[in-house]
């Protein structure tokens, strides 16, 4: 048993001399292994993602995160608590019930939010900087990257991740399904 400021610590409690009462420390025990069959997910309020357990326990603030966001989107999702512990791993989400992977899917497109590049409309580099302009399934963008050794991630032979100076994601799912002219755009600063 250690002693800091008046106030007794042993490893499990923590004795206040002043009060004269013993508190114990919160701990969190999430479950290791989930049946995702008792996943149950719900907004309430509306813009608030809540988890229940069937037959264990509930989450009042619950963020739903990608393991592996680029090499396997659609398995290993998280679900943390409201201080970003994890509550359990989903391993597809072809294992949920309609209803829970709709919130789960709103959820991720919220977190990670992609524009998928169409065509390139005109691209140019100053000092290591590229400037483009882009037609996306989300309309026309305009975008910087900065260090595009670094902000341009090829996920495979012929998918290509923009991430721009704000964080935003782009992405060419197949280069060789572009026109020529936006390939050829593009080779310039990749």
């Amino acid at each position: 048993m250690t002693e800091t400021r008046g106030v007794k610590m042993s490893s499990n409690t923590i004795d206040t001399p002043e009060s004269g009462f013993t508190v114990a420390p919160i701990t969190v025990t999430h479950p290791e292994k989930v049946d995702v069959r008792a996943i149950r997910l719900f907004r309430d309020p509306p813009w608030l993602l809540r988890l229940t357990l069937e037959g264990d326990r509930s989450y009042t603030r619950v963020k739903v995160v990608r393991a592996a966001p680029l090499s396997h989107p659609d398995h290993f999702i998280a679900l943390l608590d409201a201080r970003d512990e994890e509550i359990c791993m989903i391993d597809a989400l072809d294992d949920l019930d309609e209803e829970t992977r709709s919130l789960v899917g709103e959820e991720l497109d919220r977190r990670y939010l992609t524009s998928r590049i169409v065509r390139v409309l005109s691209v140019r580099n100053e000092f290591g900087t590229s400037y483009w302009t882009v037609d996306t399934h989300r309309g026309r963008r305009e975008f910087v990257v900065q260090n595009v050794g670094e902000n341009a991630l090829w996920l495979g032979d012929h998918r290509l991740l923009l991430i721009d100076v704000d964080g935003n994601r782009f992405e060419v799912p197949r280069v060789d399904d572009l026109d020529k002219r936006s390939v050829a755009l593009m080779e310039q600063v990749l």
